[in-house]
């Protein structure tokens, strides 16, 4: 069975669309500056086997989705912003949390770090374009059964 990156793509964006917080949920990493407002972008970071989860015939994977929150760093009252992107990954982690197999789709968010690295966020800030954003960076861990099958 391949990994069905379009139904977890969309469920995880969707937790996003839901919370009403975004001005734009983007299914890519953006190369240019988001604009203005609250911005969710989804990405995948890294696949991997899951080997204390595989067994001598099926391999379970983890698939690193990446996420990350924008909000313009001059947005007014800046005071308000680091707020705004706290209370937005706050969110989002508590809907990955509320929802942990994403509909069926997947065995888990790895939310406690069981086969590594758990759900987090790291907070910055980078500049696209012209603009410095403040973003929280986050590590969305999807684990997936008996993804790839074993052969000799």
């Amino acid at each position: 069975m391949p990994m069905d990156l379009p139904t977890y793509r969309a469920a995880i964006m969707s937790h996003a669309q839901s919370l009403g917080l975004f001005e734009q949920v983007l299914d890519h990493e953006p190369v240019s500056a988001p604009g203005s407002g609250l911005v969710y972008a989804v990405w995948v970071r890294r696949v991997a086997p899951v080997p204390a989860r595989s067994g001598l015939d099926a391999v379970t994977v983890r698939l690193d989705v990446g996420g990350r929150v924008f909000m313009p760093a001059d947005t007014e009252p800046q005071g308000e912003v680091d707020l705004a992107v706290t209370a937005a990954v706050d969110g989002l982690m508590a809907a990955y949390c509320a929802d942990f197999e994403l509909g069926g789709s997947v065995a888990n968010v790895d939310m406690l770090g069981a086969n590594g690295p758990g759900l987090s966020a790291d907070f910055a800030y980078t500049r696209l374009d012209s603009t410095t954003y403040r973003v929280a960076t986050l590590a969305v861990p999807l684990i997936i059964n008996d993804l790839w099958t074993e052969a000799p």
